[in-house]
C-alpha cells in the first residue's frame, strides 16, 4: 500500500472549480505533493468534475506501481470524476497503483494549502486519510 501514500499526492494543478465546494476562495485545482513526498498530482477540471493525474513520482513510487501492474505511473489518473457533494467536499474514485484497484473517495480542503484525501474499502468500513500539500512546481529527481 505504499502507492496509496503516493496516490493522493498525485493531486496537482487544478483549474477553477466552483469555490462553493470548498472554503471561500479556495480551489482544489493545482499541484499537490503526497505526505511521503514521493508523488505529485496535478488536479484540474475534467468536464464538470475534478480529476488528478500523476505528474511526478520518485523511483520507489514508480517501482511500487509497477509491482501493482501499472507499467507507467506518470500520466496515470489517480483521482477520477470527483463531483461536489454539497457539503464542501467532493466525492469520486481514487486509483491506488500499487494495488491496481479503485476505491470510493472524498476530498476536501481544510485550508488553502492542504488537500485531505480519504479513501475507503468495503463500503466505508475501512478508511484511510492523507493530507497532501500544495506545491508551486513539480519536484526534480
Amino acid at each position: 500500500m505504499r502507492v496509496w501514500s503516493g496516490i493522493v499526492a498525485a493531486l496537482g494543478m487544478a483549474v477553477a472549480l466552483p469555490a462553493s465546494a470548498f472554503a471561500p476562495g479556495v480551489s482544489p485545482a493545482g499541484l499537490w505533493l503526497s505526505p511521503h513526498s514521493n508523488v505529485a498530482v496535478r488536479t484540474a477540471p475534467c468536464g464538470a468534475r475534478l480529476c488528478g493525474w500523476v505528474v511526478w513520482a520518485s523511483p520507489a513510487a514508480r517501482a511500487d506501481a509497477k509491482d501493482g501492474g501499472v507499467e507507467r505511473l506518470l500520466g496515470t489518473e489517480l483521482l477520477e470524476n470527483y463531483a461536489a457533494d454539497g457539503s464542501g467536499a467532493w466525492t469520486g474514485t481514487v486509483f491506488v497503483p500499487d494495488m491496481g484497484r479503485r476505491f470510493a473517495s472524498r476530498i476536501d480542503l481544510p485550508n488553502a494549502d492542504t488537500l485531505r484525501i480519504r479513501g475507503c474499502l468495503w463500503g466505508g468500513m475501512l478508511c484511510r486519510s492523507q493530507n497532501w500539500s500544495r506545491i508551486a512546481q513539480v519536484p526534480h529527481g
